[in-house]
């Protein structure tokens, strides 16, 4: 890998980072960061970002134009698929019954798996029809702001 190669990478992937977290998530590093956010009581939405082209840049803005929503997560957490790995391996351990998917969301209540928007409900679609997704599950789990 060239130097200039790896520096447009860690560039792309810190936009990504910054995207989300300009949009109310708190960054997940660590194993203990998950199970300290993920067991909280309430509802939480997980965002297992990635920097695949197609599928995170559709994630990232659909998620932002969800949230301006009713009802909405008390709880917007990220975990970095392929650059915090421990911490994504974390918070994959609380999808049973998901497998891998990045990006991807995770709606958690109270802990424990609620649903999922996988990767492919998100890589070829249109922004709106992940928004109508995400905001749905929010009218099934979440209260009112």
């Amino acid at each position: 890998m060239t130097m200039d190669f790896q520096l447009f990478m860690e560039d792309y992937v810190q936009r990504a980072r910054d995207e989300i977290v300009a949009a109310g998530f708190r960054e997940l590093r660590t194993p203990e960061e998950v199970d300290e956010a993920l067991n909280r009581k309430g509802t939480t939405l997980v965002m297992v970002n990635s920097v695949c082209g197609c599928a995170g840049g559709i994630a990232r803005p659909a998620v932002k134009y969800a949230l301006d929503y009713d009802k909405r997560p008390d709880h917007l957490v990220t975990v970095f698929a392929g650059q915090d790995r421990e911490a994504t391996e974390r918070a994959r351990e609380y999808f049973v019954g998901y497998p891998p998917s990045s990006p991807s969301f995770a709606l958690l209540k109270d802990g424990k798996i609620c649903a999922m928007v996988e990767r492919h409900e998100i890589e070829g679609h249109e922004v709106v029809s992940v928004v109508q997704r995400l905001q749905e599950l929010f009218d099934q789990y979440c209260d009112e702001v």
